[in-house]
């Protein structure tokens, strides 16, 4: 009898296990990224590519070949994400110092804190019902007017931080808050509305960086002044690492937006006008309010975001300055479900990926677009579950397990 429970607990637990949920579609989409990655890895490398020419005299060449330079990729990807066993046995024999231990989860993290703000506000606003695009554009205005506030306002050590963090919050309202009121006033669909104040953001950009009073007139690029040391965002770790503050409040923004959805009177109508806007109408819920308060509260996210990457990183505004913080931000909310939580774990995989990347083009010679097409393999499968689901054949499982239960009596 006692045997009989276990193989029954047995065979539940691998029932939930390889049940076509999102948990186990998303880790096999990584797999599968992973897998169509290896082989690019491959057909990249010419010297792999050569003992194919003689593969059915020697296949152990190409296969081994094959292995070691997909294994050192990926190896280095851990190395440079998580954490380089080397480093640790230096630390115990003491060539090398704990910094260096902590190192490449330092770099995940500091690439993860602005792309957790810009991926809350894609998904906050679609939670509402809205799509949007202009995360980018949010996080631009938020890096300009955060570093303005921390060059230009001759403040105290820690009112000097919380004022040019809130006023990236502020830029990226403002930014967020425009589509948000032309939706609900004109109807004005928020992608298109997002989509132009995108660029309209990154030529203001352009063309602030190169005004006097912001740009270093010790440079004759275009950059701007740097921001002054009180303004910037604390290292966790000392001046030896780069992770710094941002991180901690992005676990924190995130905290506070799965309380606002799921505690707040806000939360309980963004999702009732993002579920049915009639029906919210009817309630008595305004819309229209609804529609402006959301954008604003994405905007601010994404402005923050903006304000991580320039007062925690960068320290001085250029063209490139947000880079694609706000585009990655619409991925990581597609692979984290847009829940927040789900979020923050994207944000983290991004993040390690990017930083890992790094490692790998330097000691593996991959082009760090390989990266980037990484990334873009994930969020092709998680946006197609019905392609993960007939690769690992996770419906015929499921079929199969139900005639078997019902054969047993179940």
């Amino acid at each position: 009898m006692a045997e009989q429970r276990e193989e029954t607990f047995t065979q539940h637990f691998l029932r939930g296990l390889w049940a076509a949920n999102t948990v186990t579609v998303t880790v096999l989409s990584i797999v599968l990224a992973m897998v169509v990655g290896g082989v690019l890895i491959i057909v990249s490398d010419e010297d792999v590519l050569s003992t194919y020419s003689y593969f059915t005299a020697r296949p152990s060449d190409a296969l081994d070949a094959s292995w070691t330079v997909v294994s050192e990729a990926y190896a280095n990807l851990f190395k440079g994400a998580i954490v380089d066993p080397a480093t640790i046995e230096g630390w115990i024999d003491g060539s090398n110092g704990w910094q260096a231990v902590f190192a490449p989860i330092s770099e995940t993290l500091t690439y993860t804190a602005p792309i957790v703000f810009t991926g809350l506000a894609v998904a906050l606003a679609f939670r509402g019902g809205l799509f949007n695009i202009g995360a980018q554009g949010q996080a631009v205005m938020g890096t300009i007017v955060a570093a303005v506030a921390g060059f230009l306002l001759p403040l105290p050590i820690v009112l000097a931080l919380i004022v040019a963090v809130l006023a990236g919050a502020a830029g990226g309202v403002v930014w967020g808050y425009i589509p948000g009121i032309l939706k609900a006033r004109t109807g004005a669909h928020e992608v298109i509305t997002t989509i132009m104040l995108n660029y309209a953001a990154a030529l203001f950009l352009t063309w602030i960086v190169l005004q006097d009073g912001v740009r270093d007139p010790n440079r004759t690029d275009a950059i701007s002044k740097p921001v002054e040391s009180a303004a910037r965002l604390p290292h966790l770790l000392g001046d030896g690492l780069r992770v710094n503050l941002g991180i901690v409040l992005a676990v924190a923004a995130t905290w506070g937006v799965a309380w606002l959805l799921n505690r707040s009177t806000f939360g309980f109508e963004l999702r009732a006008v993002g579920a049915n806007p009639d029906a919210a109408r009817t309630a008595g819920m305004s819309v229209t309010r609804t529609y402006a308060l959301l954008m604003a509260v994405a905007g601010g996210l994404a402005g923050l975001g903006g304000a991580t990457q320039v007062l925690g990183t960068a320290y001085t505004l250029t063209p490139a300055v947000a880079g694609n913080i706000g585009f990655d931000g619409l991925l990581v909310a597609l692979l984290g479900r847009n829940r927040p939580w789900g979020v923050l774990l994207a944000a983290l995989l991004f993040g390690a990926l990017r930083a890992g990347g790094n490692r790998m083009q330097s000691y593996s010679g991959i082009s760090l677009e390989l990266v980037t097409v990484l990334q873009a393999l994930i969020v092709i499968f998680i946006a197609a579950p019905a392609l993960v689901k007939a690769t690992f054949r996770l419906r015929a499982a499921r079929a199969a397990r139900l005639q078997t239960s019902v054969a047993k009596g179940w």
